[in-house]
């Protein structure tokens, strides 16, 4: 039997370009688990395989164990350090006793277990190998050939033994691929949990595999021409990809989309027609945005940097284009700036700022005690709070044409004024991170809500809606009745909590009493 493991041992190697410790460690797994066959699948066994004769022992050994260590599981396989300290073993926690047994020998069973574990560890080996080979090109496109399609997702021949799996969520939808198709993809991860070993997998999906399909069909990116600032995907139908020039008279999308579309028609090919929208990068957020909702175009911005949102403002015939399937155009744009965008019309863009506005003035007009026209200066400068007025610099002030020395003091005093008796009496302050954040909320309406002492959604939460309506500037019913729904959404979800656990409870007594 000997030469037998020896001849194994070098078949398998030279066969599947391995290194014979692996095999070697194959077999020995493979004789240790038919021995436990054999004395007892609760106890464990060693074999040791002399890498030159081929002759090998066995031996059977116990863990040893903390006194106090919950996991100990049988005498079968452990013992305690007490034990081992007692017949002065010398041994440490984690250490094995050691006890040779009578080596099995190899019979038919025992033949086809170690068929088993040498082929899994082949293959294992095997996928290691490969994986390393493929480590440095994790980010990058790979070309395979597809070898078969199932219902993981299609299996790619990367070619010298080498596979890679495209899961069902990374391919594009509605793609089909035939066995033979030659397909491209990025290879997203190799993941060392794999089952049978490290599996690599690609993506179709992913932004990644656009930016570096317009690597390569784009020159002057690779030398550092034009840069790719970001991409957002709805794969299978559309993207947005975002490029700027960082050389003077180079037009960057003009280089991206080629002479007569043939560069980017190649990238849309190699997606399954998906279409892709170049976009010129802008510093200016607000111009980028812009460029982002093409094709539709922008009327006005309102910008809320606080939220980080924009309200865009469309003509009302290209409202459905700004949009997009679905909301495709203006999701897409969302993504690809970082900004959250609000499409509508621009008569509901103007009648939302007069709102926001009117909010402001009224605030400003209580708590200044100012007219209307005061307050309406200070709203069309970009003041938004009682902060600005008393905290911005004065030399910031004086740039306003209406307002000298004497005016900009009084304002800033009373504002300052104003926003310690706020302090004192409790009666308001500065609206909380989650008022400032919910859902339908926006800055001149939680300045107004808050001078009001209504400054978290918990405050929100316990208003009705004819109070609301008490302060002034807010007098649309609707939206102050939703606003109370929003703020009591927390109130529902944790009574729907409190209902399923006391269910849960429930049935767990009448399970109990049966």
């Amino acid at each position: 039997m000997s030469k037998e493991i020896l001849y194994v041992v070098e078949t398998v190697s030279n066969e599947k370009n391995l290194d014979p410790a692996d095999i070697f460690e194959a077999v020995e797994i493979a004789i240790a688990t038919a021995t436990r066959k054999k004395y007892g699948a609760e106890q464990d066994f060693r074999v040791d395989i002399d890498r030159e004769t081929g002759d090998y022992n066995t031996f059977r050994r116990w863990e040893i164990m903390d006194d106090e260590n919950p996991d100990f599981e049988s005498p079968e396989r452990h013992i305690l350090k007490s034990y081992a300290d007692d017949r002065k073993l010398g041994l440490e926690i984690g250490e094995f006793l050691e006890e040779e047994v009578e080596s099995i020998k190899f019979g038919r069973i025992t033949a086809q277990i170690a068929k088993q574990v040498i082929m899994q560890k082949v293959r294992q080996a095997e996928r290691q190998k490969v994986a390393d080979a493929f480590q440095d090109q994790v980010g990058q496109i790979v070309l395979g050939t597809v070898k078969r399609v199932d219902r993981r997702g299609i299996v790619l021949d990367l070619g010298e033994n080498s596979e890679a799996i495209i899961p069902r969520d990374q391919m594009i939808p509605r793609e089909m691929a035939r066995t033979g198709d030659r397909m491209r993809g990025i290879l997203l991860e190799i993941d060392e949990e794999g089952r049978g070993g490290p599996r690599m997998i690609v993506s179709r999906v992913d932004e990644e595999f656009l930016v570096e399909l317009v690597k390569l069909e784009v020159p002057e990116i690779g030398q550092d021409l034009i840069d790719i600032m970001g991409a957002a995907r709805d794969p299978g139908s559309r993207s947005k990809i975002a490029v700027r020039a960082n050389v003077p008279n180079l037009d960057p999308v003009g280089a991206c989309v080629g002479m007569r579309g043939s560069r980017i028609q190649t990238v849309t090919n190699e997606m399954n027609n998906e279409r892709v929208d170049i976009i010129p990068w802008d510093d200016d957020i607000a111009r980028f945005v812009i460029n982002a909702m093409q094709p539709a175009e922008v009327l006005s911005i309102v910008i809320d940097e606080d939220k980080k949102s924009m309200d865009i403002g469309v003509d009302e015939e290209m409202l459905a284009q700004a949009i997009g399937k679905g909301g495709q155009n203006v999701r897409l744009a969302s993504q690809l700036t970082g900004w959250t965008l609000n499409v509508m019309s621009e008569e509901e863009a103007e009648n939302k700022t007069r709102s926001e506005q009117g909010m402001l003035v009224a605030l400003f007009a209580d708590k200044l005690e100012v007219d209307e026209e005061v307050a309406n200066i200070l709203v069309e400068e970009g003041f938004a709070s009682l902060d600005e007025v008393a905290y911005v610099p004065a030399e910031e002030f004086l740039k306003i044409e209406e307002f000298d020395e004497e005016i900009v003091e009084e304002l800033r005093s009373r504002a300052r004024n104003a926003l310690l008796a706020l302090a004192i009496t409790g009666e308001g302050g500065k609206p909380a991170q989650d008022l400032l954040e919910m859902r339908g909320m926006n800055n001149a309406l939680a300045q107004l809500l808050a001078s009001k002492g209504i400054c978290t959604m918990e405050d929100l939460a316990e208003q009705a809606t004819d109070e609301l309506l008490d302060i002034d500037g807010i007098d649309d019913e609707e939206q102050a009745a939703k606003l109370i729904m929003i703020a009591r959404e927390p109130w529902f979800a944790e009574a729907k909590a409190e209902s399923e656990e006391n269910s849960d409870k429930s049935t767990a007594d009448k399970a109990s009493n049966v």
